[in-house]
């Protein structure tokens, strides 16, 4: 059963606000070299994009970036080189997907509706897939085959064109967070914010200083420099004309000079 905590954390991460560099429309003109290695070479690159994710420091790695039940306890503190070769040889997707949530925490980045409409479109033809497989070897019908396996070579092509070109994505984000496009790279976060889920609370690295909202200003601290600049002090016309002050009877009889 998910944790509310869980649930909570999750529904914080919808309200990012930060954009990829490069939407996945824009991956190949943007890198074309690079998306064709993903596309023909997709583990490997997998596997050095999620070392790269991990400042190249692989004692932060957990399998699957800590989204699956397995997570840290397949032996990743012994040989995480070995499991991180294993992750994207046996579970390619969850490692590609694992990788784009790290850069999503990290950099707050938001999944635009074309990017949602290209995964889901993907996920929603290989099941499709999937079902005319099982009709066809039910039923029987030669002309139900026959469609149920162009329908795979369809989803196929869509699965490794949408992979590469997420990968590509992943690859140009870290390039921007490296310093590639800019004069200053981002310092390295720390440990627990590789993780989308056991993080407390969700990262904040490139965002900017939050900002006063509603003309607010913060109040000087009364003890320095008071009375406040360009206040005057005592007040224009006090006290007023024509009292007497101080009152009479004042100060009290008595009352030591």
């Amino acid at each position: 059963m998910v944790s509310q905590d869980y649930l909570q954390k999750m529904e914080i991460r919808q309200n990012f606000r930060n954009l990829w560099h490069t939407d996945l429309l824009r991956t190949i003109q943007a890198d074309t070299p690079y998306c064709c290695l993903s596309l023909f070479c997709g583990p490997c690159v997998s596997y050095m994009l999620r070392k790269r994710a991990l400042y190249n420091d692989m004692s932060r790695y957990v399998c699957c970036a800590g989204y699956m039940p397995c997570s840290g306890r397949c032996g990743e503190g012994r040989c995480p080189e070995v499991c991180l070769a294993t992750e994207v040889i046996c579970c390619f997707a969850n490692s590609v997907a694992s990788t784009r949530f790290m850069l999503q925490d990290e950099f707050n980045i938001q999944t635009t509706q074309c990017d949602n409409c290209i995964i889901g479109f993907m996920f929603c033809l290989s099941q499709l897939a999937c079902i005319f497989s099982i009709i066809a070897m039910i039923v029987g019908s030669q002309e139900i085959q026959e469609a149920s396996q162009l329908l795979t070579c369809l989803s196929d092509i869509v699965y490794c064109s949408v992979c590469a070109c997420m990968q590509t994505q992943h690859k140009i984000e870290m390039d921007k967070r490296d310093g590639k496009f800019g004069p200053q790279p981002m310092a390295v976060p720390p440990v627990q914010q590789m993780s989308r889920i056991e993080q407390p609370y969700p990262s904040t690295v490139g965002y900017p200083p939050p900002q006063p909202q509603y003309g607010y200003q913060p109040q000087a601290n009364p003890q320095q420099g008071y009375p406040l600049a360009g206040a005057t002090y005592p007040q224009p016309g006090y006290p007023p004309a024509g009292s007497a002050y101080p009152p009479p009877g004042y100060p009290p009889a008595g009352y030591p000079k």
